[in-house]
């Protein structure tokens, strides 16, 4: 099997941009030449690589080459930076990260990589339960992610660990009270969105089966304002939690329910300086966090 590099580089420029046309552009040809390269390409392999919707998407085969496509195109710049740096373009760095730690400390991940003149940032905001997807899917070459167990060519390690603590205002609590406590049952709820268990994983500790009223507010900022609205009681980050508690515009519900979700960094096994200073860049500011520590074990 020969797989060329202008078809890989065409394939990936569909995955990357949703459309013949887009990819084009990137690539300075024409629609049909993009067409024609990802045809051979699929020709060679002996399998169907793109899903021709709206926007474009690989196949589980695609993905496999998304991924050597990307591999391929990282390697290759950062040789040409090596060797004629003039000439040499920025390096495209996909990354996924969650949302909250999005909202705390990555944002010093990225002011760290305000200063590289040589690199281009894509973030993938993603729930931390499902990253590893854009890493198998060669969508992105470094995740944050809560699966510790590597995605195939990829490597692992610790970072902190999230502690979640579930709260609400004094007036929903009081108006959802019963003589054993919190009404847990009854007690509208709000979630980030529908890949966001957190919440009901309290509701199970408590028993509830049948799920009470949930807002979904997939935003961060706006699911604490929502929370601190009285819209429903969610399970917010310690740190953020913290203010909110002194001002009396949460209470916690109940002194021992919390979520821990232990992180990790899960990147490509690559010989990449660009990805091995990314790598020390994000180990770093997840240790100066504030978070609690990853535990052993």
């Amino acid at each position: 099997m020969r797989l060329q590099t202008d078809q890989l580089a065409a394939l990936l420029a569909i995955v990357d941009t949703g459309t013949f046309e887009a990819a084009a552009r990137r690539l300075h040809v024409t629609p049909s030449a993009v067409s024609q390269r990802v045809k051979a390409l699929e020709s060679e392999v002996g399998h169907v690589l793109v899903v021709r919707a709206a926007p474009c998407r690989a196949t589980p085969t695609g993905e496999a080459l998304v991924r050597l496509a990307r591999q391929q195109a990282l390697l290759a710049a950062e040789t040409v930076a090596e060797l004629a740096p003039r000439q040499s373009e920025r390096i495209d760095l996909a990354v996924a990260v969650n949302a909250d730690s999005m909202a705390t400390w990555f944002g010093r991940v990225i002011a760290g990589c305000a200063v590289w003149d040589d690199v281009v940032l894509r973030l993938r905001v993603e729930d931390q339960d499902h990253s590893a997807r854009l890493l198998r899917s060669g969508e992105v070459l470094g995740a944050v992610t809560s699966d510790p167990t590597p995605v195939q060519g990829c490597s692992t390690e610790p970072l902190v660990t999230m502690r979640y603590l579930p709260a609400a205002t004094p007036a929903l609590v009081e108006r959802h009270r019963t003589r054993r406590g919190v009404g847990w049952a009854t007690m509208p709820v709000v979630r980030f969105n529908d890949k966001d268990d957190l919440q009901q994983r309290i509701l199970d500790r408590h028993g509830v089966v049948d799920a009470p009223p949930t807002h979904e507010v997939p935003d961060g900022a706006a699911f604490v304002a929502a929370v601190v609205a009285g819209l429903g009681w969610g399970a917010l980050l310690s740190s953020q939690l913290s203010p909110l508690l002194e001002r009396g515009d949460l209470v916690r519900l109940g002194s021992r329910d919390h979520v821990d979700v232990p992180l990790y960094w899960q990147r490509w096994r690559l010989p990449s300086t660009h990805l091995d200073r990314l790598s020390d860049l994000v180990r770093r500011e997840s240790a100066l966090a504030g978070l609690r520590p990853r535990r052993g074990g």
